[in-house]
């Protein structure tokens, strides 16, 4: 591979916004909302508490969008912790990207993607699918389509996330069209059996993701004002599309048929359509999470580049294709140990279960920086100025920081296990710093 230096400007905001969306509609949206209608027992407070969750995920898309438009360089907050903070921080973030953000995240999408294709073959009389294979030869093949170039990988993505999209409201616009649903449901109401803090964490999740476009922002045209389109027309796209949904979800079922149920998409379908039209809401899940997949192959190693062009990482990550104007290499280190995680655990919950705290903590650190930065740098061209500065800020912070209390609290092993990842860079960090120190002394 001969290097090409920097990243190309290739990338259109419409394909970033692709990503965050892509980043966005996966596996949550079709499985919180029978945990919230058991916690809430009200379909107003579940559609207020999904709003409530776009506002803050839209806070947090606003933050990034003054960072990236002012700062649009590959590596999201790597880029805005480092100018902020200094190295250590990013690394730490850079760190957990690769360990947990990204890495840990695309393994569990996709042996959840495998699932749920198993489930689509089998409905249709076919043999089932080996998780772990199938979650391999679809990473795989998504690896080999982004380290072409940003122009195959990227018309790739913005062919899943629209049929993602396409298949959303098809399943909404044909519900309420033909579907056998009630709108007396929406005056249903049940027992409250949680409280609005677990709520919150789950509607969260199924909004994390927004950050995405901020990852490519060395590579959008016009950064400043692609990135912000990207981050905040993705993220609005999104809030749409849950907010349809769940209205869907109320149409087809009471709020006490509701009630925790776990696979809420394909339990509405049958109760619109019939038993037979859980195989396709199953495929649309599927659709949607190998979208986010490829969103993940596509944004992660960016990343991991910005690191290495830092030398925190061996230089030859931060080398691009002269020719396909891609970091493959970084590509290729996140899919090796992607590999590795699927076949070493080869299950959903033991890599998901652990990661919420490390990526909370350090996307309220990164939104902070937009203050922090402000106060710092106030001469930093800011092509785009947060709106509603600082109080969104703040009060996304605030919020972050009422969920990081409530997950030590509640689930001190696997937060434990989240310190101890992002701990384990520590060392590593000033070891990398004594051999940068030691390779400049023999040269």
């Amino acid at each position: 591979m001969k290097e090409g230096g920097r990243l190309v400007r290739e990338i259109g905001w419409p394909t970033a916004a692709a990503v965050v969306i892509a980043n966005m509609v996966g596996t949550g949206i079709f499985t919180t909302s029978g945990f919230l209608a058991r916690d809430l027992g009200s379909p107003w407070r579940l559609l207020a508490l999904w709003l409530v969750g776009g506002a803050i995920a839209l806070a947090g898309a606003l933050a990034y969008a003054e960072l990236g438009a002012a700062m649009p360089e590959a590596g999201g907050e790597y880029i805005y912790l480092r100018e902020a903070y200094g190295p250590l921080m990013a690394y730490l973030s850079g760190w957990t990207s690769f360990f947990i953000g990204f890495s840990g995240a695309l393994a569990a999408a996709l042996l959840g993607c495998a699932a749920y294709l198993t489930h689509v073959v089998e409905a249709f009389g076919a043999a089932p699918l080996d998780p772990k294979i199938t979650a391999l030869a679809t990473l795989w093949a998504l690896t080999a389509a982004h380290v072409a170039g940003a122009g195959p990988g990227g018309r790739l993505q913005r062919a899943l996330t629209v049929a993602t999209i396409a298949a959303i409201v098809g399943l909404v616009a044909t519900g309420f069209a033909v579907g056998d649903g009630t709108v007396a449901n929406f005056r249903s109401s049940g027992p409250a059996a949680g409280n609005v803090a677990v709520s919150l964490i789950f509607v969260l999740y199924g909004y994390s993701g927004w950050n995405a476009a901020a990852y490519l922002a060395g590579e959008v045209f016009e950064p400043e004002r692609g990135v912000p389109r990207a981050l905040l027309g993705g993220t609005a796209v999104v809030i749409a599309l849950y907010l349809g949904l769940n209205c869907l979800y109320l149409y087809a079922l009471s709020i006490g048929q509701m009630a925790g149920v776990l696979a809420i998409g394909e339990q509405a379908a049958r109760a619109l359509f019939g038993p037979a039209a859980a195989r396709w809401v199953a495929a649309i899940i599927a659709l949607a999470i190998l979208s986010s997949a490829s969103a993940m192959v596509l944004a992660g190693p960016r990343v991991y580049y910005a690191m290495a062009r830092d030398h925190m990482l061996p230089r030859l990550f931060a080398e691009v294709s002269a020719r396909r104007h891609t970091p493959a290499r970084a590509i290729l280190l996140q899919s090796a140990w992607t590999s590795v995680v699927i076949c070493f655990f080869g299950t959903f919950e033991p890599i998901v279960v652990y990661t919420g705290f490390a990526v909370t903590a350090f996307a309220a650190t990164a939104v902070a920086a937009v203050i922090v930065l402000r106060m710092r740098r106030p001469n930093l061209p800011r092509p785009f100025r947060m709106w509603g500065y600082p109080w969104l800020a703040l009060a996304y912070g605030v919020v972050s920081l009422w969920i990081i209390v409530y997950a030590v609290a509640s689930r001190p092993i696997e937060t434990l296990s989240g310190v101890i990842t992002v701990g384990t860079g520590v060392p590593i960090y000033y070891l990398t710093r004594i051999w940068k120190r030691h390779r400049a002394g023999i040269r």
